[in-house]
């Protein structure tokens, strides 16, 4: 029996995030006899442990400290992984890190890790570090605990083949071992749609079925919304513009209004948060397109979820994105009037057009990135190794 440890998410069941949803859907879809997960959660009230999709869960503790708070979860996390394997003379176990935190305190574990046979997996996500929410202390924390990360690992484990790329070079002194296995969506043909949910909240916000493009994401400027919002009001295009984000009256979104003037337009239409995930779903399958600014790095969950779902999707260039959608996208730069040329652009296609790229946006996700593929993938390197 091979005892995998994960931690870095916040835990399953997922209620949110790409890390969260992974954790979820490599447990709930295990097919080996061979392999145990424990899954740390993070907790702000309770130390307990709980069996979900077969994998033992053991929540975390941890008091709320702001910024800090991930960077405790994760120690507090390895610290209690270690405790539990000596406590239970478990032996050739591996932990798996997700996320670049806590490199300074990978530091100062490895040895002890190593004496008890435990190897470290890490998944270093994207550019964390590149991150405009961070000031510049934290910025640098970050590349230095990615470093230090990378350098401790046994294996890093990369969900994008740019970040893989990245990694290699960027750190070719400590040689690194890293292997590629992507993030996973789902493709559902033939699924119902909740018409009387969807409608409901197409009057809320006077939208109508195939008259809006789409964005969904973290509201955070290293996503493009400025670039996105702004060509689309220079677009000719009579569709709406539809922002599902966690927006807030804050210095981004005043910023965005002071540069944009987007209120004056009534295309654009910031419509808050989506939680239930059969709504989205149908939002996102019922929408003429999706636009999607993200260059951080990673494949991104919502970039496959776009593919699995929305027909005609539009794409930043960037070498995280043009490796994901490949031939079953459009693509704009952030040259002034590109994205607009796009848009309009994307207006003219016949249906056949959109159907084919729909078909073809299908077929990268069932061919590269099911869960199916993934979790086949994630079972075999844990076994092997």
């Amino acid at each position: 029996m091979k005892n995998v440890f994960i931690i870095g998410s916040k835990g399953i069941p997922a209620k949110y995030g790409g890390f969260e949803t992974f954790v979820d859907k490599l447990t709930e879809k295990k097919v080996s006899d061979e392999i145990k997960y424990h899954v740390s959660c993070m907790s702000h009230d309770t130390s307990d442990e709980f069996e979900y999709n077969n994998a033992r869960c053991f929540n975390v503790k941890i008091k709320d400290v702001g910024n800090a708070n991930a960077i405790i979860y994760d120690i507090q996390a390895l610290r209690m992984c270690k405790k539990y394997i000596e406590e239970n003379n478990l032996k050739n176990c591996i932990i798996y890190v997700l996320a670049c935190r806590i490199g300074p305190f990978l530091l100062f574990y490895k040895k002890q890790l190593q004496k008890l046979g435990i190897k470290v997996f890490v998944n270093p996500d994207g550019h964390e570090w590149k991150r405009s929410k961070w000031n510049y202390f934290i910025r640098q924390y970050w590349k230095i605990s990615e470093r230090l990360m990378i350098k401790k690992a046994d294996l890093v484990v990369c969900d994008s083949i740019g970040i893989e790329s990245y990694i290699k070079e960027e750190y070719k002194k400590y040689n690194p071992k890293t292997i590629f296995i992507a993030y996973g969506a789902d493709v559902k043909e033939n699924r119902e749609t909740n018409i009387e949910k969807l409608n409901a909240w197409y009057n809320k916000f006077n939208l109508k079925n195939n008259e809006y493009y789409l964005i969904v994401g973290r509201f955070v400027p290293e996503n493009n919304y400025e670039l996105m919002i702004r060509e689309f009001m220079a677009s000719s295009s009579k569709k709406d513009l539809v922002i599902i984000t966690n927006v807030e009256q804050n210095k981004f979104y005043e910023k965005l209004q002071a540069t944009t003037n987007f209120k004056d337009d009534n295309r654009i239409k910031f419509v808050g948060t989506v939680y239930d995930q059969e709504l989205l779903t149908n939002i996102r399958e019922n929408a003429y397109g999706y636009l999607h600014g993200h260059e951080v790095g990673g494949t991104n969950p919502s970039l496959l979820e776009a593919l699995a779902t929305t027909k005609l999707n539009l794409l930043l260039n960037v070498v995280f994105n043009e490796e994901v959608g490949k031939d079953g996208a459009l693509y704009f730069n952030k040259d002034k009037g590109n994205l607009a040329e796009v848009i309009d652009k994307a207006d003219r296609l016949t249906e056949e057009e959109i159907n084919q790229l729909g078909k073809k946006a299908k077929n990268r996700i069932v061919n590269e990135y099911s869960w199916e593929s993934i979790v086949e993938k994630y079972e075999k390197l844990f076994i092997v190794d």
